[in-house]
Parts: structure tokens; C-alpha cells; sequence
């Protein structure tokens, strides 16, 4: 899908250039515009949340979206009324839309509900479907206000949605493409675009020599070679703690020697996703020049049974000297985040995320709606929380317990990274990953209902690009901390 180009316009809403304008009424208010208030009184325009009308006015469309009731407007309603207006717009054969802007706050959300609804992944159609609703092509949005200067907030958020997009489109390959050596190439291609990004890359050889022998294992298995892919961030001015962000990336998870059923194999090339976000995000850090010290890691390799793989029962030593017994090869997720977390504790990070599609079990808890979010540190989570919420891709806090992490021990080695009782999976991985942190501040956040086919309107059924915005958001906030 081409760019769409994104604008800010200071003036009234009627001078626009654009072909279909998009305005939002708030319940039990009226449109007071000569052509559209007949709209509002006959009862077609009406304010209840993503309702839609649609008008001509002066030779141009007029998308009318419900706003919901004013005092409950947040960021992530815009950017919900946003996505419905820019689908109808589609339908209706737009080209060009123009936004009224309810407030100045809402332009951003506007923008970014906007980008991520006409998200359109078609790298391996022969051809388009004109049945699709984003097929006539929307090419460009102008998001405007009578008296407010919307440019920053435009400006940023086109770079938050477009990262988030970069994301998905990494997520919706198949893994036959987004292979480990695919995403070493493409953080090497960030490196090159942007300033203040280093790129560092370790192979199969490498990882197995700085002693990450449960990164080893759950990689022996692939003929695929893995990579342990680094970027590091220094931002003009850099202030606040050394941020380490850690992302899972197993581009193909069949379970390994613990296969999985058959059914919904093929979306374990999701299991990626968390590295994904994290690539995407330092990207746009570094394009928003946000002044922070960030280390990334992103472990990426394949979980594939051969000849070659690690066995249940294998016990292997992690870089922190911790020995595991693996119990079940599909707990691997674990593992490759478990020398990851050391590394990144080894380069100085002071503060932790850690970003995977970790476990099954926090779908069943949380649905699609909010990820698990898990830490040791209550002022650290506060800030990711926050950070969470400011941004829409919604967390929350799941608990960590003594009996917990009594779960976690093993009868022929310190740690077991599966427990035959199987009670409380999310909360037993989190348990195990939090002895790889050296007590840092951390937060792990378990995405696995969240990185596809989540219940947002501008999701769709595909890749979510879940965490992008958040790390952008928060990278923003522990520079100003």
C-alpha cells in the first residue's frame, strides 16, 4: 500500500481542498453547519458512539461520526471513531479526507486511528480485491483546527502509525521470508536510516560462546541460523535511566520435540511479534529524536524439531550460570528471553521490557483487549502502565507470587521452565523470567491475545503491531524522568 500523506491545516474546516470531510458530533449535540444541520435535526447524524452519516455539501462528501458523550472522549475513542470514519470514507470512493479536529488533543489519536485502519498487507496478492473496503486507494489526510497548531502532534503521531504499520507488515510475513537473517537485515536498514542507532548482530556461534546455552538450545533444532539482534540508541541530550527493551522473535514455532496440534500451526510466524514492535519502535525513537539511552535486543531464531533439538529432560545453563531443565520445548519463548534479559542487565540497562507472545494462558485471562502486563517494581510499571494507556495498547497488572515462583523449581536443576501442574502459566513464565533481571526494575508483557486479530477497530483480522507505540510513548517518558 502507497504512503498516505499526512497534514496539518490551520483554518476553518469548509477550506479544504480535500474531496470528503470527516466531522464529529458528540451525543446531544447538533452540527450547526448550513447544509448539515438539517442532518442533525431529521435524526440521520446522530451523536451516539461511531455512528455514521454520510452528505454532500458544496460538491463534497461529509462523513458525520459519532463522538459518544463528551466527558467520556479519550484518546483511544478518537482514534476508534477515526478508524470507522476512514472505512466509510473508503467505501464511499474517497481519495482525500480532511478532519475537524474536536479538540487539539484528539488530532493525533485522529491520525493515528486513521493509518492503522487503512492498513492494507498485499505484498503476495497477483491482484487486488475490489470488493475490499480499503481498495479505492484513500491517498492523503489533512487534519485541521480554526485556531490551534496541530503540526507537532500530526507530525508525531504519522510517525508512531507508521512505525506501528512497519510492524505489522513484519508480523504478517510469511516465515519463510521473515526469516532470522530477514530481520537482521531489516535493523541493519533501520541503523542506516536514522541517526543515533548502532546495529550489532550475533550469530549461532557467537551466542553459544557469551555462555547463553538456553538461547542455544531452543535454536539448535533450526538448519535456519539465529541471530541476536542489538540496537543501541543514544538521543541528542540523552537524560534518565539506560532503558533495555527485550523483544521474543521466534519466527516459526512448531514447539520443537513438544509439537504443537496442527490446527492454527501456521500463525506461529506471529511469534515474532514482540521483536517486531521493538525493531519498529527504535526506529521511530530515533526518527522523533527522543532524548534516551536505549539498548534493544531482539532473539530471533525458529523452534523447529530435527535430528538436533533440544529433548525434554535436556538441562542447559543460562548466561547468568542458572541451570534449566527442559521440561517441554514449547515453554522456549522462556529461554531465548532469559539470556536476553542477562545480556541486556550485562550492557547496563536500568529498567526492563520485556515484549512476547508469551503464553496461551493470558488469552484465556485477558482476551484480546489488554496484554499481561508483570513486574517487580511498582513505580516502573506505573510508568509503563502509563505509558500503556496513553497510547491505547492497554496492559494489565497480573500478579507475582512466592508459590509462583516455588513452581518453577527443578528436581534436577535450579529451574524448570514447565511445571507439570500447569496452574497459573502466565504467572509461573513471569516468575521464571524475573530471575534473569538481576533485580532491575522490569516489566514483562505478555502479548499473545493482543499481537493479532485483537478487538480493535482498526485491527482487522491480521498483525496488530502491539507495543510500537507503546515504546514510543515510553521511551519519551523516561528521558523527561
Amino acid at each position: 500500500m502507497s504512503p498516505i500523506g499526512v497534514s496539518a491545516r490551520r483554518g476553518a474546516p469548509g477550506d479544504t481542498d480535500a474531496d470528503t470531510r470527516v466531522i464529529g458530533l458528540f451525543e446531544g449535540e447538533q452540527l450547526e453547519e448550513p447544509g448539515l444541520k438539517e442532518l442533525s435535526e431529521s435524526g440521520e447524524a446522530k451523536g451516539g458512539f461511531k455512528k455514521l452519516a454520510v452528505a454532500h455539501v458544496d460538491g463534497k462528501r461529509v462523513v458525520v461520526v459519532g463522538l459518544g458523550k463528551r466527558d467520556e472522549m479519550e484518546p483511544d475513542r478518537a482514534r476508534t471513531a477515526a478508524a470507522v470514519a476512514a472505512a466509510r470514507a473508503s467505501d464511499i470512493g474517497a481519495h482525500s479526507l480532511s478532519w475537524a479536529a474536536p479538540s487539539p488533543d484528539l488530532a493525533g489519536p485522529i491520525v493515528e486511528g486513521t493509518l492503522l485502519k487503512l492498513y492494507k498487507f498485499e505484498r503476495f496478492k497477483s491482484s487486488k480485491d475490489d470488493s475490499d473496503s480499503n481498495s479505492n486507494g484513500i491517498s492523503s489526510l489533512e487534519v485541521s483546527s480554526e485556531d490551534a497548531d496541530l503540526d507537532d502532534a500530526v507530525s508525531e503521531s504519522t510517525v508512531r502509525a507508521q512505525a506501528t504499520n512497519r510492524a505489522r507488515d513484519l508480523q504478517n510475513l510469511p516465515s519463510n521470508v521473515a526469516t532470522p537473517e530477514f530481520l537482521e537485515n531489516r535493523a541493519r536498514e533501520i541503523a542506516e536510516d536514522h541517526d543515533f542507532l548502532e546495529f550489532e548482530s550475533f550469530g549461532r556461534d557467537e551466542i553459544k560462546s557469551m555462555g547463553m546455552g538456553a538461547f542455544t538450545a531452543v535454536a539448535s533444532g533450526t538448519y535456519v541460523e539465529p541471530r541476536m539482534i542489538v540496537l543501541r540508541y543514544s538521543g541528542p541530550g540523552a537524560g534518565g535511566p539506560h532503558l533495555g527493551l527485550v523483544g521474543k522473535a521466534v519466527t516459526f514455532d512448531s514447539g520443537g520435540i513438544s509439537i504443537k496440534p496442527a490446527g492454527k500451526m501456521h500463525e506461529m510466524k506471529f511469534d515474532m511479534s514482540g521483536g517486531a514492535a521493538v525493531l519498529e519502535a527504535m526506529g521511530a525513537i530515533s526518527e522523533l529524536a527522543i532524548p534516551a539511552t536505549i539498548t534493544a535486543v531482539v532473539a530471533a531464531t525458529e523452534n523447529m524439531p530435527s535430528g538436533r533439538s533440544v529433548k525434554p529432560g535436556d538441562i542447559v545453563t543460562a548466561m547468568n550460570g542458572k541451570t534449566i531443565e527442559v521440561n517441554n520445548t514449547d515453554a522456549e519463548g522462556r529461554l531465548i528471553l532469559a539470556d536476553s534479559l542477562c545480556w541486556a542487565v550485562d550492557q547496563g540497562a536500568e529498567r526492563l521490557v520485556d515484549i512476547a507472545t508469551l503464553t496461551g494462558a493470558i488469552v484465556v485471562a485477558l482476551g484480546s483487549t489488554y496484554c499481561g502486563l508483570f513486574s517487580n517494581d511498582d513505580d516502573w510499571f506505573r510508568q509503563v502502565d502509563a505509558a500503556c494507556n496513553a497510547t491505547g495498547e492497554l496492559g494489565w497488572r497480573m500478579p507475582l507470587h512466592q508459590e509462583f515462583l516455588d513452581l518453577t523449581k527443578g528436581t534436577y536443576a535450579d529451574l524448570q521452565n514447565s511445571s507439570e501442574q500447569r496452574k497459573a502459566s502466565s504467572c509461573y513464565a513471569a516468575e521464571f523470567l524475573r530471575q534473569f533481571v538481576d533485580d532491575r526494575p522490569w516489566v514483562h508483557m505478555d502479548i499473545a491475545g493482543t499481537a493479532w486479530a485483537a478487538a480493535k477497530s482498526w485491527a482487522g483480522n491480521g498483525a496488530t503491531g502491539f507495543g510500537t507505540r507503546m515504546f514510543i510513548e515510553l521511551a519519551k517518558s523516561v528521558a523527561s524522568s
